[in-house]
């Protein structure tokens, strides 16, 4: 072995490297941009976390646990002047924790000290969301045992006061379409919009760019076929293929994981195979931009981290910094994924789903458009 003929190659290597920026790019920017967003902006832990309250008791010391609440930078509260209201927030995901204060509480507090029943507070969770309804449930716990131990203490004779040992407060936990916190439909159901999305992506990504090198793309250019034609023949086959893989995927989950949807399996299965016609549009984008098979790969892989990151797909888009949720807002994987825990979590339909799907029908018709132009420009 010749070390001269290595340091020549070393060499080589090293300058083609540097002449291309994308590589460049993805070599030096994708790993700091992973450990930025996983380091500082990604995060299953409980802060700035919207809590709704229904305060029924309207009292200074129901007043004053709300307070304390606030205070620790754990939750933002949102007040609800009922119960209805509350409720619906909850269900429709604005809301990943919700605290409901009896009318009676000022009242059982002051009983306390006469050898009455502690008060009850209730906590309701957002259960789809298992690892954050936990942690949100532990936060909430401690932060109501600490205060409620104050005013519990604020009732009693001087000589016996000091925290109680039960802390003063019992709070009555409720997870709200995932009573176990199971985190199982969590996964599956976001399992759905990461696979469709960078698999479908990543095959067709090489497609345009494979028939060019070879040149078999010119021969399909001097056919009578239209590009909107070819469009449709590229993704139609894909279509099929992975609409049968949403099916099997679907039973293998089921039969295999427990993991059924709770909503209408029909209505997944058809705004799934609609989603994949999306993900092959954005393929085919990639595809037609791009060199070679290489630089589609390479492009792909780009997209499929903040993919995971920004979408919803491991961790809960209501936790990220404000500024971050507009960037989600403009993955389409991000509204698909909330179809799909909607579907699985909820057994919502497509009334309560309209404002996603509406979304989700406008990138499919912008990245088809895309698309579309793109082979254009190839012809």
């Amino acid at each position: 072995m010749s070390w001269r003929r290595v340091r020549t190659l070393v060499r080589r290597e090293v300058l083609a490297t540097f002449r291309d920026p994308f590589t460049l790019l993805v070599l030096v920017c994708v790993p700091l941009g992973a450990l930025l967003a996983f380091g500082s902006l990604l995060s299953v832990d409980v802060h700035g976390m919207p809590l709704g309250v229904h305060d029924a008791d309207g009292s200074a010391a129901s007043r004053r646990l709300v307070a304390e609440l606030v205070a620790q930078g754990n939750f933002v509260v949102r007040p609800y002047a009922t119960r209805q209201e509350l409720d619906r927030a909850l269900i429709g995901g604005d809301l990943g924790a919700a605290l409901v204060i009896p009318p009676d509480f000022s009242r059982d507090l002051a009983n306390v000290a006469r050898g009455g029943a502690r008060p009850q507070v209730q906590a309701q969770y957002d259960g789809g969301e298992a690892v954050l309804a936990g942690n949100a449930e532990a936060f909430l716990l401690g932060l109501v045992s600490a205060t409620g131990a104050e005013l519990v203490g604020s009732h009693l004779p001087v000589a016996e006061r000091g925290a109680p040992a039960d802390g003063g407060i019992e709070v009555v936990s409720r997870a709200a379409f995932n009573p176990t916190l199971d985190g199982r439909p969590f996964m599956v159901a976001g399992t759905f919009g990461f696979v469709l999305s960078f698999v479908t992506v990543l095959i067709t990504a090489v497609s345009i760019v494979n028939e060019r090198l070879t040149g078999t793309f010119e021969q399909l250019q001097v056919t009578p076929a239209t590009a909107f034609e070819i469009l449709l023949g590229k993704i139609l086959p894909y279509g099929a293929v992975f609409a049968v893989d949403v099916v099997l995927m679907t039973l293998v989950a089921g039969f295999v994981l427990g993991v059924w949807p709770a909503g209408s399996l029909v209505f997944f299965i058809v705004v799934s195979a609609f989603y994949v016609l999306v993900s092959l549009a954005l393929g085919l984008i990639i595809s037609a931009t791009s060199a070679t098979a290489g630089e589609a790969v390479q492009k792909t892989v780009l997209l499929s981290i903040p993919l995971v990151q920004l979408s919803g797909f491991a961790f809960a888009i209501r936790n990220m910094p404000t500024p971050v949720q507009w960037v989600a807002e403009v993955f389409p994987a991000t509204h698909y994924i909330r179809i799909c825990r909607a579907i699985y979590l909820r057994a919502e339909g497509p009334l309560s789903l309209a404002p996603e799907l509406a979304m989700l029908a406008l990138f499919g018709a912008v990245l088809m458009a895309i698309a579309l132009r793109s082979i254009e420009a190839r012809a």
